[in-house]
């Protein structure tokens, strides 16, 4: 006999990522600040993050129609650029250390669920981005990673294990296929 998956069974009352009113003011500041393709400011994109609880450093960049799930859970360095459309979907902390890129489209997906329970268990795991990598367009950082000093993720690459520093990533899973060389 095989045990069958009962979403009914769901339960992740233990999650709490912080105080109600805080969530749901996030919701709109999300919505209207970040979150749109509105020419917003940068400087008052950050305002707002850190308003919410972020740690961000100097000369920040951040592209139009970025999604956070909760800010006060997410560290960014110096001269981090984060692309259009990227999502730090953040349940637990992510780390963005200085001269990382982050690029259009990018998925920090700290969140999975236990395929093997039954009850389908929220599976939250931090991400850590080193400095100066580059995770590409509409890759995937998946939870519990460590992607270290100026690794890269190709384009539509998923990350599902930690990366080595200095070291290019392809495919899904990603791969190593090289070493970075700076010049």
């Amino acid at each position: 006999m095989s045990i069958e998956t009962d979403l009914s069974k769901f339960n992740n009352d233990w999650y709490n990522p912080g105080n109600k009113i805080k969530v749901i003011a996030w919701f709109f500041g999300n919505s209207l600040i970040i979150n749109n393709y509105f020419p917003i400011p940068v400087f008052f994109k950050i305002f707002i993050l850190r308003l919410f609880g972020a740690k961000i450093g100097n000369n920040v960049m951040i592209k139009p129609k970025v999604n956070i799930k909760y800010p006060w859970f997410l560290e960014i360095g110096n001269n981090v650029w984060i692309g259009e459309t990227a999502w730090i979907d953040n349940f637990v902390k992510v780390v963005i250390e200085d001269n990382a890129c982050i690029s259009q489209g990018a998925l920090l997906l700290t969140g999975n669920h236990n395929y093997k329970k039954s009850t389908f268990d929220l599976i939250p795991r931090e991400i850590h981005i080193g400095k100066g990598a580059w995770i590409g367009a509409k890759s995937i950082v998946c939870g519990g990673v460590v992607c270290m000093s100026h690794a890269v993720l190709t384009v539509n690459s998923v990350a599902t294990k930690n990366l080595k520093p200095y070291t290019i990533y392809q495919g899904n899973p990603a791969v190593e296929i090289r070493k970075r060389v700076i010049s």
